[in-house]
């Protein structure tokens, strides 16, 4: 029997299930068939349908949409069949379980279908990930799409395009590439315009190609897959088996291959003009070698492109390999060609719960990802740590970060790669919980060690908290990417503050290990040395900016260094070998709270500064004098670049336990200072102009001579990093909430930013 008879006897049979309230109000606008006229669209086989209940279906007809539909106050006899109809229509294969031996069929997939489609982590590339194909399509469309894969057309976003089946515009759609250089290139048109394609040969990898490169390219008229050939009872188990894919479950990935060393040596050392973590290397320094963008031709830049993320604040800083761009907000990932902008994939799944979260994870904070092999590593608001394919996006497999721990945690920073590892932390430590540093199998997910940063009762450490009852829930959060020394083997992170945040009445001691850098041995999550830059803090100053490793001369011999302006206001300068404090100085000049640094580096506090039940006046405010954006240490100049703020807080013991401090004398202000590492001393500072709070960016260095960081009036600019001399601006009437880098493709370099809900790349004209 030929297919397209098939469905219209099948379409005739679903005919006798519309119940007559059908024919009476809904089979104008959405036909007698439900199939969709003009006026409405298909009510089966809809995927906007397919993850809906009943219940959801009944209230959309009983109060109709925004903008669309009518509502039908209709009576329950009328209303209840008429869902019960319309849910039955959609209902997904993995709700409809359709029979055979699914074993069976699956071996049968493995054998016939894993060389080309990924099933939860597995497989491959050539083919979209079928991992969840049983909840995006009916029964009926996946045998559709097994029997004549080319018989559902239509577009690359719509309805009639589920699945791997063949579309016109589907990102699975085979071109033919004709290049200027003679050759021909066959693969999928992963995405397209009118002057580039990004084509994604059969070989994996992609080719993010320009009209200026090619002479045309031609789509060929059908599916990459071919049509099944298996009998009836072989067809019948692998939909049974296809019915059973209903998403990647949560937990690690069994028997995966290990990481290879030339992947793990890409993010160590990367390759020439490539941004593969957070702050580029794993040092955190985020000074780049590319010296194309000078301080002579600076005053040429101009916006390449941008691209918008549907959320208006957004905190990432991208990562770029091969040529693609990796971009995220809140629980979204996306994939863009580096040089247009263009979009080539994006992975995104639903908000968390936000009031099951703590912090800015439920505000929607999100600052990055990481990347490693074939792998794209990103923590989502609800503290889930999760792994993508790099070349589609397909989740390969994710794991909840928080075991049995108290509290309620979300996630901020993006994760670190340290060898065959991804390390991440938690956020919400401004409410109870217990802070902790997870390392994580790359390949599989398997957890490899924990190290908490709050100790239990007996463990060293334990001592710091005076037996009170804060220690159970005491904070410690670890919301901001560390570093790695890939030579020494040691990971270096920075933690958050105490719980209560002002009130130190039960956790009398120094409360380990808050406030501090610890240093572990990156294999094992074993301690080697801390330092607290602010024992038993009562001002929420986290110790959550980056700690940057330099190599440099001090004090006239090699040291191997760690840089941090602290938050309470000090610089630091530690040898990041032993933890040897070696210099601490002001950044600010509002610092009240302690009168100087002893020679092991404890500050010296003002008791004065104690928060009181009415409210202490201390400077600096509480989001500190700087915060998690970006610092950068240039080795041609010598000098460390900090925004920092010049701001100070009346601080309660309880209740609303920090208010602003109005002085018209001394409004709270931004200044961008460089800092000379052996002496502590400003060498120059540029004040900022606009309001402090719009300002949360943080600086790029770069070979160049050149400083990038965004100002407080809303423009990006671009400085002479020994003067603070202002090159170069781009005004874009953003508020600042992210960090700049740079990146090298097709032999141009690029400098980009988030401002707002959009990435900015700008580049010489």
């Amino acid at each position: 029997m030929r297919l397209g008879l098939l469905l219209v006897l099948c379409a005739a049979a679903r005919a006798q299930e519309i119940p007559a309230v059908y024919g009476k109000y809904c089979a104008a606008c959405h036909a007698d068939s439900a199939t969709g006229t003009d006026r409405g669209p298909g009510l089966i086989d809809t995927r906007s349908l397919r993850a809906r209940s009943e219940e959801q279906i009944r209230n959309i007809i009983r109060n109709g949409t925004r903008g669309g539909m009518p509502a039908f106050p209709l009576a329950d006899g009328e209303l209840d069949p008429l869902a019960r109809a319309v849910h039955s229509w959609n209902v997904p294969a993995f709700d409809a379980h359709p029979t055979g031996d699914a074993a069976t069929g699956k071996l049968l997939f493995e054998r016939q279908c894993l060389s080309c489609h990924m099933v939860q982590g597995r497989g491959a590339t050539n083919g979209p990930d079928l991992s969840a194909v049983a909840r995006e399509l009916s029964v009926r469309e996946l045998e559709q799409s097994l029997v004549d894969p080319n018989s559902r057309k239509g577009t690359r976003n719509g309805a009639a395009c589920p699945g791997w089946a063949f579309c016109p515009d589907d990102p699975w759609g085979v071109v033919q590439v004709a290049m200027k250089d003679g050759r021909k290139l066959r693969g999928f048109a992963r995405s397209r315009g009118a002057h580039d394609v990004q084509l994604q040969t059969f070989d994996g990898k992609l080719h993010l190609l320009t009209s200026a490169e090619y002479v045309s390219v031609t789509a060929e008229p059908g599916s990459y897959m071919p049509a099944l050939k298996a009998s009836d009872a072989a067809r019948r188990d692998l939909m049974a088996y296809l019915g059973t894919l209903g998403g990647v479950g949560t937990g690690p990935l069994a028997g995966a291959a290990p990481v290879p060393a030339a992947d793990i040596s890409n993010v160590q050392s990367p390759k020439a003009g490539e941004w593969p973590g957070y702050h580029g290397l794993p040092s955190a320094n985020r000074h780049s070698a590319l010296a194309q963008i000078t301080t002579a031709n600076a005053a040429r830049l101009k916006p390449a492109w941008s691209y918008a993320l549907p959320h208006p604040s957004l905190q990432t800083t991208p990562l770029v390999a091969e040529g693609v761009m990796y971009v995220t907000a809140p629980n979204q990932v996306c994939a863009l060609d580096s040089s247009t902008g263009r979009e080539i994939w994006c992975y995104a799944r639903p908000r968390g719960d936000a009031r099951k979260i703590s912090g800015d994870a439920a505000k929607g904070a999100q600052r990055g990802a990481a990347m490693l092999g074939d792998k794209i590593f990103f923590a989502t608001d609800d503290a889930h740590l999760i792994a993508l394919n790099r070349l589609t996006g397909a989740l390969v497999w994710q794991v909840f970060m928080p075991t049995g721990d108290v509290g309620a945690y979300g996630a901020t920073a993006a994760p670190l790669v340290v060898g065959d590892l991804v390390v991440a932390g938690v956020g919400g430590g401004d409410a109870p919980l217990l802070g902790f540093i997870a390392a994580y199998r790359a390949s599989t997910g398997e957890e490899v060690w924990r190290f908490r940063t709050i100790p239990r009762r007996g463990e060293p450490g334990a001592e710091t908290w005076g037996g009170g009852k804060a220690m159970e829930m005491g904070g410690g959060a670890t919301w901001l990417t560390g570093s790695y020394d890939a030579q020494t083997g040691t990971l270096y992170w920075p933690t958050g503050n105490p719980y209560p945040d002002t009130d130190g009445t039960d956790r009398a001691g120094d409360n380990l290990y808050t406030n501090c850098v610890v240093a572990l041995e990156a294999k094992t999550g074993k301690l080697k040395w801390h330092f607290q830059f602010t024992p038993h803090d009562l001002w929420d100053w986290d110790a959550t900016e980056p700690l940057v490793l330099v190599d440099a001369s001090f004090k006239g011999r090699p040291r191997k260094l760690l840089l941090q302006a602290n938050r309470n206001g000090y610089f630091y300068v530690l040898d990041r070998t032993t933890g040897e404090f070696l210099l601490g100085a002001p950044f600010v000049k509002r610092l009240t709270w302690s009168t100087g640094l002893d020679t092991k580096g404890r500050p010296m506090v003002n008791p004065a500064a104690k928060p009181t039940a009415g409210g202490t006046k201390v400077c600096p405010a509480v989001r500190g004098a700087t915060n998690w954006y970006s610092t950068a240490y240039n080795p041609a100049t010598k000098l460390f670049y900090v925004m920092a703020v010049e701001d100070c807080n009346m601080y309660r013991a309880a209740g609303s336990w920090f208010v602003p401090y109005n002085d018209p004398a001394n409004p709270p202000e931004k200044v961008l200072r460089a800092i000379d590492i052996e002496t502590g001393k400003i060498a120059w500072e540029v004040p900022q102009i606009g309001a402090p709070e719009a300002n949360y960016s943080g600086v790029l260095s770069t070979a160049g001579g050149l400083l990038f960081y965004g100002e407080s009036g809303g423009t990006f600019a671009a400085a002479d990093a020994k003067t603070g001399k202002t090159l170069w601006h781009f005004p874009t009437g953003q508020a600042w909430k992210a960090s700049p880098m740079t990146y090298l493709v097709k032999g141009r370099q690029y400098v980009a930013i988030a401002a707002g809900g959009s990435v900015l790349a700008f580049t010489l004209e």
